[in-house]
């Protein structure tokens, strides 16, 4: 699996090549196994923003492109890491390896199962590589689970695609199901983490898996990258952690979904001088009560979603931005409003007409410094609220 030195020269020459131009020069380079290079040069490009520790090392290998895009990335991963440890674990569905690796870090014995034969090949070089001992299994993950021995933490994270290569999302329709596998998954450890599709329905997914304590919903950069499923045997209610994941920090909120649930609100018509906006994690986890009565802010409509005080509360897990004014979609009110604006970033939040309607109406290109939230107030009136960053 080493790549010669002679073929990484090369990488490291075309790294910013077109692939396509350079599949086509075959000829020009000969004893140069150019599709190798081409899966390596587009490999460490995702690997430059996906994982940049691993392509910081010229030496580690990169299989196929749909692999790369499955893998977790290194922030997803070195978070999970905050998340466990012990004496041993076993990744009983490796792919490329980069939860493993970043796991393993937090065990003394750790083991990497996986059961494509090119893919075992690859994460065994790669962890030589990064100077890491651990185990590489080259097995179905279901077979090796019923011989093996009980660990201190299992992690899994089941294909996501049916046969013929489409996405699925459903638990059932993952590979493998961890639905038929629970009990088994129990008995060989007392702690099982499951990565999920972040398109799942929570709610139903909990419902379906057994002794779930944590569901985490870990997005960077306010984009939902995974789910993760906690299992440890447990009876009562079911923590979720809100995660976003930034650059220089990150956000965590937690509540319990029965808490949320129970909780009356008031809904507003007035506007205030500060407006919030959840960021993605909480709101796919539906946290949409509780984190008004957490924050103490007034929620504008039941299906809006945003959220308004007096009082800048500023360790708020979102967006918060600056009433400036707050318009109509009536002629006179967007003329008085508007018409000195020229671009501005625009989004909506339960309201009938779509981003691009709302530009159309306006004339308003995007970008700028100016935000505009379109939405509907507790009295059902649809309003722009104009604002700037708090």
């Amino acid at each position: 699996m080493n790549l010669s030195d002679r073929l990484k020269a090369f990488i490291l020459a075309h790294e910013a090549d077109d692939v396509h131009s350079l599949a086509l020069q075959v000829k020009q380079y000969p004893g140069i196994d150019i599709q190798m290079a081409i899966r390596q040069i587009t490999g460490r490009r995702i690997a430059k923003e996906k994982i940049p520790s691993w392509y910081a090392n010229d030496n580690i290998v990169y299989p196929k492109h749909l692999s790369m895009e499955q893998c977790s990335s290194e922030q997803t991963a070195l978070f999970k890491a905050l998340l466990c440890g012990g004496e041993s674990m076993a990744d009983l569905t490796g792919g490329l390896g980069v939860d493993c690796s970043f796991l393993a870090h937090g065990f003394a014995h750790a083991v990497y199962v996986e059961q494509q034969p090119e893919l075992a090949g690859i994460a065994a070089h790669n962890f030589k590589i990064l100077e890491q001992d651990i185990k590489v299994v080259n097995e179905d993950a279901v077979s090796y689970l019923s011989s093996m021995p009980p660990v201190n933490l299992i992690y899994i994270d089941p294909a996501r695609r049916d046969n013929t290569g489409r996405k699925t999302v459903l638990i059932e329709d993952c590979t493998p199901n961890i639905l038929d596998i629970e009990s088994l998954l129990e008995e060989k450890s007392e702690q099982v983490m499951i990565k999920l599709s972040p398109m799942l329905d929570i709610t139903l997914a909990v419902k379906s898996v057994k002794s779930v304590s944590d569901v985490y919903i870990i997005s960077v950069n306010n984009e939902c990258k995974e789910l993760l499923f906690i299992k440890k045997g447990n009876t009562g209610k079911i923590l979720y952690h809100c995660v976003n994941i930034q650059n220089r920090s990150t956000d965590t909120y937690t509540f319990y979904k029965e808490d949320e649930d129970t909780i009356s609100l008031d809904y507003t018509s007035k506007t205030a001088k500060y407006l919030y906006e959840p960021n993605a994690s909480i709101l796919k986890a539906g946290a949409y009560k509780s984190i008004a009565r957490a924050y103490s802010l007034d929620k504008l409509h039941p299906s809006s979603h945003l959220y308004m005080s007096d009082v800048l509360s500023g360790d708020f897990p979102g967006r918060k931005f600056v009433v400036d004014n707050i318009c109509s979609l009536n002629k006179k009110d967007m003329k008085e409003y508007l018409s000195d604006i020229k671009q501005a970033n625009i989004t909506t939040r339960n309201f009938p007409l779509s981003v691009q309607e709302i530009r159309k109406k306006t004339g308003l290109k995007d970008g700028g410094d100016i935000y505009i939230f379109a939405t509907t107030l507790a009295d059902d009136r649809k309003v722009l609220l104009i604002c700037h960053k708090a």
